[in-house]
């Protein structure tokens, strides 16, 4: 399915702090590292996914993590002309960094615009200093505004993350939040309801019920405001939790959504490709020091590749395509061997979670609100 556009993945697992609610892999190494010869470590592993995926035109680069902005724009620099030389970039490539919202990361945003980067994802997750606190975020509201400003002036292509359904956090509260956060946005917006993931802080404080967080119908109604002020300023949803101006949608997540291949480098990185015909799903050791360790001496950090069957590229298929809106080609998931039960079918249509627009697919705005019932339903 690689003929849905193909990216580079590039996780940095680094992180000044590790936040309580993260289930990512990030690190923190208060001793520092070497980046010399973790730099070393990405070329080679592009190396090596250049001898697995072939030629390929790159129509993205994402540089992930942790917090890729604490590289050094040296790094990014390396990494991308490895690229280069590996692949042929598209004229119009997507080269995104995600960020965080302090002085020193926003520093450093000439010498990333230098190296190529020419989008930028800023994690300021909150507009309220106390649940900043809360969040584990190391920036104040004030700061996130300053770096935000800064992207602009270096980027032309600019987003922001914002984490809604908060402990204590009220609808009437998330709406004012909301409004001054479409007073700031610049084409594009990732709007997370909290979710409490497993082996996390937030989880320890949840079961023992120090952490409380909006009931269900708070919780929709809080999605629901969204949907609705994102609407209303040129902003609508094009995925379950992302929201752009026309043609300022995140490319690279949509390879990703769309079923496409990308490469992954990086501790804990995944790819998915295409390998003498047949889809395969990578993953890479998880331990950066482990990672790094093996690469110096074989060439990759690879861990597990599995080939999937068509059952498991359909059933892929469906779970990401099915969170945009656009939804998937029925076509596509019958050509894949995915079958679904019309009397399924019907009776999510008849309940409005579901619209059925020729050979497409797709989820209402009711549907994104269950969306693992219905794909549960349909996939049955």
């Amino acid at each position: 399915m690689d003929d849905q556009g193909f990216g580079i993945y590039v996780h940095w697992p680094f992180c000044e702090a590790k936040c309580p609610y993260c289930d990512f892999n990030s690190h923190v190494r208060h001793a520092g590292i070497d980046e010399v010869q973790f730099r070393d470590a990405y070329l080679r592993e592009l190396d090596h996914m250049r001898t697995l995926s072939g030629p390929r035109e790159v129509e993205s680069v994402f540089f992930g993590g942790g917090t890729p902005s604490r590289m050094l724009p040296e790094t990014a620099a390396a990494i991308l002309e490895r690229i280069a030389q590996n692949w042929q970039l598209s004229d119009n490539v997507e080269i995104t960094l995600e960020a965080n919202p302090t002085s020193v990361e926003a520093g450093r945003f000439d010498g990333f615009r230098a190296a190529g980067i020419n989008r930028v994802s800023v994690g300021l997750q909150a507009l309220n200093d106390v649940d900043l606190k809360k969040l584990g975020r190391t920036h104040d509201v004030s700061a996130g505004k300053a770096a935000l400003a800064v992207a602009k002036k270096h980027f032309d292509r600019v987003s922001f993350d914002l984490i809604y359904a908060r402990s204590g956090q009220t609808t009437s509260e998330w709406q004012r939040e909301l409004e001054d956060a479409l007073i700031l946005a610049a084409g594009h917006l990732s709007l997370y309801q909290l979710t409490i993931e497993e082996g996390t802080p937030f989880a320890a404080l949840h079961a023992a019920g120090k952490l409380v967080c909006p009931q269900d119908d708070a919780a929709r109604a809080m999605y629901e405001i969204t949907q609705e002020a994102c609407d209303k300023a040129g902003l609508p949803s094009y995925e379950v939790s992302n929201h752009a101006a026309p043609g300022h949608e995140c490319r690279h997540n949509l390879i990703y959504w769309r079923a496409g291949g990308y490469a992954g480098v990086g501790p804990g990185a995944h790819s998915r490709l295409n390998i003498n015909g047949a889809r395969h799903a990578i993953s890479a050791i998880y331990s950066p020091e482990d990672w790094v360790e093996k690469v110096l001496q074989t060439g990759h950090g690879i861990e597990r590749d599995n080939q999937l069957g068509a059952q498991d590229e359909a059933a892929e298929y469906m779970l990401m395509g099915l969170r945009m809106n656009e939804g998937i080609d029925l076509d596509r998931y019958a050509g894949l061997g995915g079958k679904i039960d019309e009397t399924v079918l019907a009776g999510l249509e008849a309940n409005r979670f579901v619209r059925v627009d020729g050979k497409r697919l797709a989820t209402t705005p009711e549907g994104r609100l269950l969306l693992n019932s219905v794909i549960a339903a349909l996939a049955d």
